[in-house]
């Protein structure tokens, strides 16, 4: 089983303690860091960091040297297409070839009416998201692309350096019909959005093979990933303690915590492992925790150590 780390920067991370993180994941044979593309938590969170995911994978291209760097997804609301295909194609440049690029149709109202975008009904937030990925390929790949779509176009438009790698590998995100429709025809890796239980994982997976089928392509092609809270340690005192305390911190019970978060790996390693099973059994061959804040150094390790080597 292949594994990245997820870091969420919305929830207070300083640049230092995230290069830490990667520091640890290149240690512990990590394959990649993906960061969450957010402009901030919610609305008490003005004296939160927050900080923006393509210009932190820029600095940790500078700071690491073999993991592979993502977003766990690029909002694709939120820069000018042509910008972000030149954003991307720089950091990988500067990588050496170590972007993962991960995008999707974008969810968060709240970000979107403070920033002062549009949020428009989600069957045109998944037209822009074609149009992006449209624009996108072509920039990479021609020396002058022209597209004309029906939310975003380009004229002429010129990126050099193009990315290292070629192709760039593209990460979709979804869970719904219309967003494996996308997967189905561009993506070369589906991550199934929503935290999903390993039950809603197989909806969305037979989703996906019907779209494969109208698209006459084989759903094997695709790498299936999984991206959720994972809360592992040592021992169950140890996992019992950092329930406490983060129960603390959300002033809640620990069984309500819990109950918040049933389906999704707390544990063991043994237990942790036994549910992430049921995801390999769907066909998933890379998961992605994202570990509770705070606690991502010692659950990164126990899951190295202890987790990744139950599964393989």
């Amino acid at each position: 089983m292949r594994f990245g780390i997820q870091i969420e920067p919305q929830f207070g991370y300083r640049y230092d303690e995230i290069v830490d993180i990667a520091h640890d994941a290149e240690r512990l044979g990590a394959e990649a860091l993906w960061v969450s593309d957010h402009l901030f938590l919610n609305d008490t969170s003005v004296a939160t960091d927050c900080l923006e995911a393509w210009t932190l994978l820029a600095a940790l291209t500078q700071v690491t040297s073999r993991i592979r760097l993502g977003t766990l997804v690029t909002c694709q609301s939120y820069r000018n297409p042509a910008l972000l295909a030149k954003m991307a194609a720089a950091v990988d440049a500067m990588s050496g070839g170590r972007v993962e690029f991960g995008v999707g149709a974008g969810w968060k109202e709240l970000e979107y009416r403070a920033y002062g975008y549009d949020f428009p009904v989600g069957g045109v937030r998944v037209g822009q998201l074609v149009d992006t990925i449209e624009i996108c390929r072509r920039m990479w790949t021609e020396d002058r692309a022209t597209y004309h779509g029906t939310h975003y176009r380009v004229d002429g438009a010129q990126c050099s350096p193009k990315p290292a790698q070629h192709p760039l590998p593209m990460w979709i995100a979804g869970s719904k019909s219309r967003m494996m429709r996308v997967v189905a025809r561009y993506a070369d890796a589906v991550n199934v959005g929503g935290f999903p239980t390993a039950a809603r994982y197989a909806e969305a997976l037979a989703q996906l093979e019907r779209a494969c089928a109208r698209e006459k392509r084989d759903p094997s092609t695709i790498l299936r990933s999984h991206f959720g809270p994972v809360l592992v340690a040592e021992t169950r005192a140890r996992v019992d303690e950092i329930v406490r305390d983060l129960a603390a911190r959300a002033k809640i019970a620990p069984a309500e915590w819990l109950a918040r978060r049933e389906g999704h790996p707390v544990g063991t390693p043994d237990e942790v492992a036994d549910a992430l099973r049921a995801f390999a059994r769907l066909g998933v061959s890379y998961v992605i925790p994202v570990f509770p804040y705070g606690y991502d150094r010692e659950c990164l390790r126990v899951f190295a150590e202890k987790v990744i080597p139950a599964l393989s």
